[in-house]
């Protein structure tokens, strides 16, 4: 029998129309575009600004492209995976809302909440139902309304976050191409660094929580920056000896955009030149779930069946990891 391999073979995206510039940023909280662009590397990101809605918006719109560039039917898909820190509600999950105003009516679809983490946990987690050989068509989505959390009176976490959405579709392929190994590692000592103290079951909204302003993002900026340089370079190198890859082996490293800094020193220690690294930070921000499926939509038509990529990311929990895939089909 033939080994079933989980393909990557289309990508949906969706931007909002508005653009937060660093010279704007620079008006709401004491910054500078040179501070921003030192620092993070960052000139813009995308903000949602339509009235009532949520991260459901923007991911129903990235599939449905994703769909129609595929020539897919909603009825086809067998299962939607839905990767965010920000969901519409709290219940039911977000994958349910885009499902039903996507027509999605023959699948099942959940949420996956691993921080910047979440769509590789999200690829991760799909590739398995695939090579089952249980489903044929899933979706993959990652998607944030990050500004929903960003406290727009703090330098240290504003000027990062964007929102986006962008969503693949995986289907099994039998050449080899596709998932070929995905390496996952958490650490709960992450907790402290990076989260959000009010708004779940330990603290739920109240006056006084919405008045101490802890709906919105915490971040100890640098315990943060040493594990993420750290992490994401490991476990990349560790995929790239595991498989007896090299540096001229790889086609894209294909990383988390949250610091260039952390992109930038990710790539060296693959020993790889800048051209081999899929960079749209400076464009969007820290779009979180949603910035690996944005890469690779922005890359789409510079990919060739067969190309390998290393998926590389760092999210709060802490949780890390890479996945190594080979390119499954050619640009139209």
């Amino acid at each position: 029998m033939q080994k079933i391999t989980a393909a990557i073979t289309g990508i949906g995206a969706y931007l909002p129309e508005y653009i937060l510039t660093n010279d704007e940023l620079a008006t709401m909280v004491d910054t500078t575009n040179e501070w921003i662009m030192t620092r993070i590397g960052i000139n813009e990101r995308r903000i949602l600004k339509e009235p009532g809605e949520g991260t459901s918006f923007m991911g129903v719109r990235a599939v449905n492209q994703l769909l129609e560039s595929t020539d897919t039917k909603a009825d086809e898909i067998d299962l939607l995976i839905c990767a965010t820190v920000t969901p519409d509600h709290i219940f039911p999950a977000t994958a349910n809302i885009i499902a039903d105003k996507a027509n999605i009516r023959h699948a099942f679809h959940f949420d996956i909440n691993a921080g910047c983490s979440g769509f590789l946990y999200a690829l991760a987690t799909a590739s398995r139902f695939v090579e089952s050989g249980q489903y044929k068509k899933v979706i993959v989505v990652g998607a944030d309304k990050m500004s929903s959390i960003v406290d727009y009176k703090d330098r240290s976490t504003s000027p990062i976050f964007g929102d986006g959405a962008a969503a693949v579709l995986l289907e099994p392929n039998y050449e080899g191409y596709g998932v070929v190994d995905m390496l996952l590692q958490s650490d709960g000592v992450g907790r402290h660094h990076l989260h959000q103290k009010a708004g779940g079951s330990v603290k739920p909204p109240s006056i006084e929580s919405i008045a101490a302003r802890e709906h919105f993002i915490y971040q100890e900026g640098q315990p943060v920056f040493k594990w993420a340089v750290s992490k994401m370079a490991d476990i990349s190198v560790e995929m790239m000896k595991k498989h007896n890859i090299t540096s001229e082996d790889i086609t894209y490293l294909v990383p988390h955009q949250a610091n260039m800094r952390i992109i930038t020193a990710t790539a060296e220690r693959m020993g790889l030149d800048p051209e081999k690294v899929m960079i749209n930070i400076q464009k969007y921000g820290n779009t979180t779930a949603g910035t690996l499926p944005l890469c690779l939509y922005d890359y789409k038509d510079k990919l060739k069946k067969g190309d390998k990529l290393i998926l590389s990311t760092f999210g709060a929990g802490f949780t890390w990891g890479s996945i190594y895939l080979k390119w499954a089909y050619d640009p139209k």
